[in-house]
């Protein structure tokens, strides 16, 4: 199975585990390359040279055949690549939910974190395996790898919540996630890019 099944769902276990990007059986792929990240980087010239120097893969997503649709509870599996684009750790989009609603993540492999931005109030979950990241209903949301391998979490949603990626574009994050000495650095999310950082990628 290839694709979102259509309801009503019989009964059906699904096969993952950590260090499995995938779902078993499967549905939809979905892979964004830095060209699908335009204006989520502080850092718009290091994005651009980013695109330039070979428009890398930054994160996929695994779903299963659950439906989007109210009432169903799709899921799915990220992975992050590790790297940065001018010292800002690579993350995923992020979005708000249009019909607010719940959200779980659970870590499987690597280290990330989970940024949420409520409009007025920023937080941030650190994420490792085994860690389960509550989102409430309202908040924005984020992951982003923090480490030198993928990282990889599985999400849990109700399939009538939606996904609304204009809304971060809009309003910011709160925070930005960046490279800090041994550690991960959060500053303010309009903080300016440092003028002597380049993007890079770790080899993986």
């Amino acid at each position: 199975m290839s694709t979102s099944a259509t309801p009503p769902l019989s009964p059906l276990t699904i096969t993952f585990g950590p260090g499995n990007a995938t779902l078993e059986p499967q549905g939809q792929v979905l892979t964004r390359r830095m060209s699908d990240l335009e204006g989520l980087f502080v850092d718009g010239h290091a994005w651009r040279q980013a695109v330039v120097d070979g428009d890398p893969v930054v994160y996929t997503v695994v779903s299963s055949p659950v439906p989007e649709v109210p009432r169903e509870l799709p899921q799915s599996i990220t992975t992050i690549y590790p790297g940065d684009t001018g010292g800002e750790f690579w993350m995923t989009k992020g979005h708000q939910h249009p019909d607010p609603q719940g959200e779980i993540y659970l870590g499987l492999e690597g280290r990330g974190g989970l940024l949420l931005f409520d409009g007025e109030r920023a937080e941030w979950l650190d994420m490792g395996p085994g860690t389960i990241g509550y989102i409430p209903p309202g908040w924005a949301h984020r992951s982003v790898n923090v480490g030198d391998e993928p990282y990889r979490f599985l999400a849990v949603y109700p399939g009538s919540a939606g996904h609304d990626y204009g809304w971060v574009l809009a309003h910011g994050m709160g925070l930005r996630a960046r490279r800090g000495d041994a550690t991960v650095e959060l500053v303010p999310f309009g903080a300016p890019a440092s003028a002597s950082d380049n993007p890079t990628r770790p080899q993986e």
